[in-house]
């Protein structure tokens, strides 16, 4: 049997179950029907790795909700949010469900981003790669972590309700039209252990101070509202009288009247400006432990709010809130350029500089033959321990494109 045989007998099985069905994206391949794979002790250091700048985020997006709005304006988190993201919420998380992405270089692992606020590729780490696996007869890296988000959900509403908001009324959201994100929310929603439905970001209605959904005609109230919908976004949104719904719903946030999750602090580790004052903080000897500086030293990678690079190193220019390889170019060290995202989006924004990491080269099979690709590697932080790992196939730059490569264990 070929590859396109096979994956569309094993696809045609997973699409039966209704949970992963966005195996092709935008009329490409998205799902690849085979598997890369990881050793014990390579699995071991990513997770320690993930755990360790867990630890280092949550502690600078501590010290961020209680800086300046100066402070905040420097690192490029919108005005709009400002009142929001300085309410701590489980203070030792820097997030409830946030992915790493890693690479793994001549020099080790290191650390690309932070994925905070909506980090995707959930479904995929969680249930598509146990199901490859399975078809296989592989050993699934990921078997058994879908319990994390129980525990984490579980904690972070028990936190709000300790702080005093009212957590009876649980609502899951996501764009109903968007399959990922839709399929998203409702696989975080099943396995959230809450009691709790889900409501299209169209049913989403603010009033008399509250927000509510839009279920058969009537409006039902949200206490907690778990939100796929980044906050840079929502900030920004008005409804069709102009209103501007998104700041409101801020608002409430603000004011305590809305908890949502992730807890609006994420947004603090999301900004890759917030990188460039780890590595400043870093380079300079303060503020971290010995052990933290090992770790900022071991894993990441060295980024500045300015160009220190040029002339030195190859590096790569990122927007501080983009997504998706949006608005990504890559630099030899004179300054010309090695490649470069052709989208229109995020060329606004502020950017910081990173040291450009090698990319590990991998052969996959497609559809459309064999593909020579660049492997990045995604590991989530979960309530703040290590979880599941996935793996994205692309270019130099890795966008909304890239394969999603299911993983082994060896």
């Amino acid at each position: 049997m070929d590859y396109r045989q096979d994956r569309e007998k094993l696809f045609n099985r997973i699409r039966q179950e209704n949970v992963f069905t966005w195996d092709y994206m935008y009329g490409q391949e998205y799902a690849l029907a085979a598997a890369c794979q990881l050793s014990r002790g390579e699995l071991e250091e990513m997770a320690y790795a993930t755990e360790q700048l867990g630890s280092i985020f949550a502690k600078i997006v501590r010290t961020l909700q209680q800086g300046s709005i100066l402070l905040l304006a420097e690192l490029d988190i919108p005005a709009k949010t400002f009142a929001a993201v300085r309410i701590p919420v489980m203070p030792h998380w820097p997030t409830t469900i946030g992915r790493f992405d890693f690479v793994r270089t001549s020099s080790g692992l290191k650390m690309l981003e932070f994925n905070s606020d909506t980090p995707g590729g959930v479904v995929e780490a969680y249930y598509l790669n146990s199901r490859v696996c399975e078809y296989y007869g592989y050993t699934d890296v990921n078997a058994g972590l879908a319990r994390h988000f129980t525990a984490a959900f579980g904690a972070i509403v028990d936190e709000y309700k300790a702080l005093g908001y009212a957590t009876d009324n649980i609502v899951f959201s996501a764009l109903d039209w968007h399959e990922e994100d839709a399929g998203t929310a409702r696989f975080l929603m099943n396995h959230s252990g809450l009691e709790a439905s889900f409501a299209p970001l169209k049913n989403l209605r603010i009033y008399q101070d509250r927000l509510w959904h839009l279920t058969d005609g009537q409006l039902q109230p949200i206490d907690v509202l778990y939100r796929l919908h980044p906050l840079g976004v929502m900030c920004e949104e008005t409804d069709q009288d102009g209103y501007p719904t998104g700041e409101h719903v801020l608002d409430l946030i603000a004011r305590k009247k809305l908890a949502v999750i992730n807890q609006p602090g994420a947004l603090l580790a999301q900004t890759k400006a917030t990188q460039a004052l780890i590595w400043l903080l870093h380079e300079s000897k303060e503020y971290f432990t010995s052990d933290e500086h090992n770790t900022i030293a071991a894993y990441m990678l060295p980024t500045y709010l300015e160009n220190g690079l040029k002339g030195r190193k190859p590096y790569v220019v990122k927007p501080v809130l983009g997504r998706e390889g949006g608005a990504v170019t890559i630099y030899n060290s004179d300054g010309t350029v090695i490649d470069k995202d052709g989208s229109g989006c995020y060329w606004e924004q502020n950017m910081i500089y990173q040291e450009y990491a090698e990319l590990e080269q991998i052969t996959v099979e497609t559809v459309t033959g064999h593909y020579d690709g660049s492997l990045v590697w995604g590991s989530f932080l979960i309530g703040g321990k290590a979880s599941a790992v996935n793996a994205r196939v692309g270019g130099k730059i890795t966008d909304d494109l890239s394969y999603f490569l299911p993983v082994r264990l060896v």
